[in-house]
């Protein structure tokens, strides 16, 4: 009976061990395996600064930010301003191409729309200081 016991926990400990040493095997093995979410985008940040310079010749860039998109391809969206213009264009991350481009007015000039300057020279004209 006494050996019985002995095989019978001994024979749990080896389950236990090879139990848990799969379930170590499986999560560094998932997790080193690259998921779509981890995988690089083919056009990087600066293949798409380039390519947008040569839609908007002369413009700088202002922003620019990676929008990753579930149902449609991920995209680099970057703006840039040329003069009183502002542009957003969308630049496909896999291809390269410049799917959306939108224009209008920049809104950063120091100005409110009625040609006043607006609250970021410094000048507190609508409060009182106490």
């Amino acid at each position: 009976m006494q050996i019985t016991k002995k095989f019978i926990i001994i024979g749990m400990g080896i389950t236990s061990l090879v139990a848990g040493g799969g379930a170590a095997f499986a999560a560094t093995t998932s997790a080193s395996t690259p998921t779509a979410a981890a995988i690089a985008p083919k056009v990087t940040a600066e293949r798409a600064m380039e390519i947008a310079h040569k839609t908007v010749p002369g413009a700088w860039v202002s922003e620019v930010d990676y929008d990753r998109r579930s149902a449609r391809p991920d995209v680099w969206e970057i703006d840039l301003v040329k003069g009183s213009q502002r542009h957003e264009l969308d630049v496909d991350t896999a291809t390269g191409r410049v799917t959306d481009h939108a224009t209008g007015r920049d809104d950063h000039d120091g100005r409110d729309d009625d040609g006043r300057d607006d609250d970021h020279g410094g000048r507190d004209d609508d409060h009182d200081d106490d």
